[in-house]
């Protein structure tokens, strides 16, 4: 009996602490080439944590892992929206294509949540039409705090008696009040900024009344650094003017230096903010300025010291980290990872190459750039190496049965060799060279060694890609060097996405 009552308490355990979230639904008219995504929504490097099919009837499943209990971001067909997620649940979300993620039904454990939810941002929507920002910011002081802590009340109220009603967890109503704090606060920040301009008082402060009233909104920072982008980005905005004064004076001696490395040194000489603040802010400024596909070595190398340096969280500096590696690429030089791989009929590693260069494309047949243009170029470049380089082909698709129609209906006629990473985005492949959906397609080169020759690569006619390709071939590029239509969008989610209705 008492081995028996231990088993329970360990499962009970289990399951109570399971990060896990399973996900079902459907999407009434949504299209298999449309895919369904859901990223953290206060972290500071956002990129999806699970990619998610359509079948032909428009319904969906899958889980992940919830890195914590929370606000997260529901992608679909281009468009975003706000979702309560818990670890362990189990949720159903369903809705229209015409209007899904903006509308959407949840049912299952996060229902209460969620409709707490849905219920306030009606109101605040409502609400919202009664005023005209550029009308708040132009009232004296006294006016527009009186505006400002109307709203407070009124919103407050709005969120005790929803949560009253639809029984909410404590979390979830926090979590709203965090955030109509953090809306204040960017209003707040905005009065600041542009009341002096607008009035044509260019000496224009704010009384200690004012910064009281700030200081009041955010009684716990640190909760608010961490549960808010919109919070991050009102800290941003009030030390906006000491930063661009600070910048001009480092770039006068360092026209070179990054926003990394200028950013970095603002904060250190900011003794009065903690470490904590510090390194969400650094790690918020690197995502939205100096990770870019565009970024050559040098500012790679920059920018990964700054990290490395400066961000002491531990969370903090391995999410940066990977955005970087998934934007960046894997450094030149290094050798090329073995994910595991599969042919129609047996198993593949990338040493079966060496001797000779290759070009890998990393696909999936639902991505929307993969075209009769890009195979079209892909033929072109493969005549004019021909011999000279490997080519490989690897999909990312969810099955094996859809990577053998697939590579056998798109790439018809494409000499080279296909593969197939089991799992797709989930697979051990997408891992290991940092393939996302927004990623796709993209290609890399391996030289003759097994070493990684380039960064990764959005466009055939590309400088870097044209340069890599006579290096490793010793053929020159063509006289019009091939454009294939491939892009790539780094931005994964919007500062503020659109709350949920």
């Amino acid at each position: 009996m008492k081995k028996y009552l231990l088993l329970l308490l360990l499962a009970i355990s289990f399951v109570s602490c399971s990060k896990k979230v399973e996900v079902t639904g459907k999407v009434t008219g949504g299209s298999p080439l449309e895919r369904i995504e859901f990223i953290e929504g206060s972290g500071v490097a956002t990129l999806p944590l699970i990619n998610i099919g359509l079948d032909k009837d428009g319904k969906f499943s899958g889980s992940f892992d919830a890195p914590k209990d929370g606000i997260y971001v529901l992608s679909y067909g281009g468009k975003q929206n706000l979702i309560y997620l818990k670890g362990g649940e189990k949720v159903n979300i369903s809705g229209n294509a015409q209007n899904f993620p903006m509308e959407y039904v949840v049912t299952g454990d996060a229902k209460t949540n969620n409709d707490f939810l849905k219920q306030t941002q009606r109101f605040l929507q409502s609400y919202a039409q009664k005023f005209n920002m550029q009308e708040l910011v132009t009232k004296k002081e006294p006016e527009f705090l009186k505006a400002i802590q109307k709203i407070e009340t009124d919103l407050s109220k709005n969120i005790d008696e929803v949560a009253k009603t639809t029984k909410a967890d404590s979390d979830v109503i926090q979590w709203k009040k965090n955030d109509l704090a953090s809306t204040l606060l960017n209003v707040m920040a905005q009065y600041k900024l542009n009341y002096g301009k607008l009035t044509n008082n260019p000496s224009f402060k704010v009384s200690k009344i004012f910064t009281d009233y700030e200081n009041k909104l955010q009684p716990n920072k640190e909760d608010l650094l961490k549960q808010s982008p919109s919070y991050r980005n009102y800290l941003l905005s009030s030390m906006g003017d000491e930063y661009m004064k600070f910048s001009a004076t480092k770039m006068k001696t360092n026209v070179d230096a990054t926003t990394a490395e200028i950013f970095a040194d603002f904060l250190n000489s900011k003794k009065e903010i903690s470490q904590l603040e510090k390194d969400y802010l650094l790690a918020y400024v690197i995502a939205q300025s100096d990770i870019s596909p565009s970024a050559d070595e040098k500012i790679i190398a920059k920018v990964n010291a700054v990290i490395e340096k400066n961000i002491k969280d531990a969370t903090v500096k391995k999410d940066i980290q990977h955005l970087q590696f998934v934007i960046s690429g894997i450094k030149k030089g290094e050798p090329a990872p073995e994910p595991a791989l599969e042919k129609d009929n047996g198993s593949f590693k990338f040493s079966e190459l060496k001797g000779k260069p290759s070009l890998v494309m990393f696909y999936a047949s639902w991505n929307p750039y993969i075209a009769e243009s890009t195979v079209s170029v892909l033929k072109d470049v493969a005549q004019h190496y021909k011999g000279k380089i490997n080519f490989v082909f690897v999909n990312m698709d969810d099955t094996k049965e859809q990577f053998t129609k697939t590579h056998k209906a798109l790439l018809n006629g494409l000499a080279g060799t296909n593969v197939y990473a089991n799992g797709g985005l989930a697979s051990d492949a997408a891992k290991k060279y940092g393939i996302y959906g927004f990623k796709m397609p993209s290609f890399i080169l391996i030289d003759k060694d097994g070493k990684i020759a380039s960064k990764p690569i959005y466009n055939l006619g590309e400088p870097e890609f044209i340069e890599a390709m006579t290096t490793l071939t010793g053929v020159t590029p063509p006289a019009a060097a091939p454009q294939a239509e491939l892009k790539m969008d780094p931005q994964m989610m919007p500062m503020q996405p659109e709350p949920a209705k």
